[in-house]
């Protein structure tokens, strides 16, 4: 069954790269001196980069989109042709973009082209279906059409790129769609500013949120829940500074392997930089003392403040920031160890907190060693096959990334999928059989012998930023209980009852709870709405039979009220649903 689901994605990708070559002879016929760059298949559609004069806008589309469709009509074959590299360079010699890519292909690899039809060629590897009218079926949308460097670099010239979304079926495109729709809906830059969670001031910080009281209290929530969890599983939470001399980044490998993303100052005519990631910084912690194997595993832990120099376009609201923190972990351990701490790690943290948040995997990856790599393939070996035990000995299915380890050992990556179907890589697991030797890291074993210790790298979250974007999507703003910045909305009905008002909150607050009470002028009404729009779980509307009986009546998110409740038994549920962290609200007292 998974071969055969397999074999469905091939052939939908198959498909989506054949129809960016028709959109690539559409544009061509429609727009003499268009020059294409490359245009491949990507998870919802495709998309083609190219360079024309002038500027394809969504009104251009119905033509291009028209001439598509005619191709796809004609029943043009996709051909396959391998040429020479000179007889490519002649082919292509009025496209620089495609003369770079030419040239900079491996001397012993095949270049070959693709006809569609006979008229019009593209170079490429393919593969292709064999004819349009396999294509007469495929749905496909035309999404936007937006700027793109040249080879993704800043320095070269900036392109057009046309998206299109494409499915093999209609009923996948119109899913998709719908989804599309819904999440806009709960995008959490639109709901961090309607909620009042945070906001982004760009002109003073690009990609660094603000965090308004309602969203700390959000973020402070994440990280109690962490802290508890952790200090349950025997990790020992530390602190490391913000800025580190550039020294420990020569040595941790991140100068030579990350600079790009990493901000750099001088202090004192020395060079620093501000930390990325807050493994250097756990090292050098670990080398304060002597260890003994006993000790092992040594978990710490820590919320460590990090900055990264993400590029401009990739940023977007909590989901890519360039200053958030990591929950990070750093494990030291022997090697025989690693495989029973990965499914440690988790049993006891990956899963109870994605489960706490109604969160599922929606794929698990093994990502192995990348082209630029520290450390002896051997070692490599070794690693990616501990990881790969722990998984099989769970029984969780994985797919291989190949290449995309970290530069200092091969990795777990976890995607999550949110209520939507949407898929977010949050957590991680890092075998690191490099950096300790590199920082002189040591340990006594059973016979006293110093050896060098294993470290994994570990984060669940992956910042308190990202998943809380995450989460008020997932959401869709309608935080659990426990999360809700303000749990409980206070309604007087009239100004005789501000002062029983008062009472109730002064009780709830007592209880620990976050609670607020509007004794503002506005009616009954505008203040009950208030509190639906701002997402409350409960509202109380506190009257004057309320007042007089000693009771509250809730209304509930969603719609449903409840009279004449005791206040000590509202109070008491509501303890409840904080201690178990229900993701449902209690709806009877």
């Amino acid at each position: 069954m998974e071969n055969k689901e397999q074999e469905k994605l091939q052939k939908q990708d198959i498909m989506r790269h054949s129809m960016s070559h028709v959109f690539g002879k559409a544009l061509c016929s429609l727009y003499k001196g268009t020059k294409l760059t490359i245009g491949p298949a990507i998870e919802d559609g495709f998309y083609y980069d190219f360079d024309l004069n002038e500027s394809i806008t969504p009104q251009h589309m119905a033509q291009i989109t028209a001439k598509m469709k005619e191709i796809i009509e004609a029943n043009e074959d996709f051909k396959k042709e391998v040429v020479t590299r000179k007889r490519a360079l002649e082919l292509f010699k009025d496209n620089p973009y495609k003369t770079e890519l030419i040239k900079d292909l491996p001397e012993n690899e095949e270049v070959s082209i693709y006809y569609l039809g006979d008229d019009w060629f593209d170079l490429c590897r393919g593969p292709h279906v064999e004819n349009t009218k396999f294509l007469r079926n495929f749905a496909y949308k035309f999404n936007k059409v937006s700027g793109a460097y040249w080879r993704g670099d800043s320095k070269n010239k900036m392109l057009q790129r046309a998206y299109f979304y494409g499915f093999d079926d209609k009923q996948k495109l119109k899913e998709h769609l719908n989804m599309l729709a819904e999440a806009e809906k709960r995008d959490n830059r639109k709901l961090g500013k309607e909620l009042g969670l945070f906001t982004f001031m760009p002109e003073y910080a690009v990609g660094m949120p603000f965090f308004l009281e309602k969203g700390l209290i959000v973020k402070n929530q994440l990280a109690d829940y962490w802290k508890d969890l952790h200090k349950r599983q025997g990790y020992k939470e530390i602190e490391t500074p913000i800025i580190l001399n550039r020294k420990l980044w020569e040595v941790s490998g991140h100068w030579d392997n990350y600079k790009a993303g990493m901000y750099s100052l001088s202090i004192d005519d020395e060079d620093y930089a501000i930390k990325p990631m807050s493994c250097p910084g756990a090292l050098l912690l670990y080398k304060e003392k002597i260890h003994s194997y006993k000790e092992f595993p040594l978990k710490l832990a820590e919320l460590g403040r990090v900055h990264r120099h993400e590029m401009s376009g990739a940023i977007g609201g909590l989901m890519r920031v360039r200053s958030f923190v990591q929950d990070d972990a750093h494990i030291f351990l022997t090697e025989r160890q690693v495989e029973a701490e990965v499914i440690s790690i988790i049993e006891n943290l990956v899963n109870p907190i994605y489960k706490m948040f109604g969160l599922d995997f929606a794929k698990i990856e093994i990502s192995t060693m990348p082209e630029r790599h520290i450390g002896t393939k051997a070692d490599w070996d070794i690693a990616e096959q501990a990881l790969k035990l722990a998984l099989d000995k769970l029984k969780i299915k994985y797919i291989i990334n190949e290449g995309d380890g970290a530069f200092y050992g091969p990795k777990i990556d976890f995607h999550i999928k949110d209520s939507i179907g949407r898929a977010w890589q949050c957590g991680t697991i890092q075998y690191d059989m490099n950096l300790p030797g590199r920082f002189g890291l040591k340990y006594a074993d059973k016979d006293g012998v110093f050896q060098v210790p294993i470290m994994l790298h570990r984060a669940v979250y992956g910042s308190l930023e990202r998943f809380m974007g995450i989460l008020i999507e997932h959401f869709a703003g309608e935080f659990p209980f426990w999360l809700s910045p303000v749990q409980v909305g206070i309604v007087p009905v009239s100004e005789q009852n501000n002062e029983y008002a008062q009472k109730i909150y002064e009780q709830l607050a007592a209880g620990k709870l976050r609670c607020e009470a509007d004794l503002s002028d506005n009616g009954m009404g505008k203040k009950v709405n208030e509190y639906r729009v701002n997402k409350v779980p409960y509202v109380l509307i506190l009257g004057d039979k309320e007042q007089a009986d000693k009771t509250v009546s809730v209304k509930i998110r969603g719609g449903k009220q409840i009279n004449d409740i005791k206040l000590k038994d509202f109070i008491k549920i509501l303890k409840d649903l904080n201690d178990s962290k229900c993701l449902k609200l209690a709806e009877e007292f």
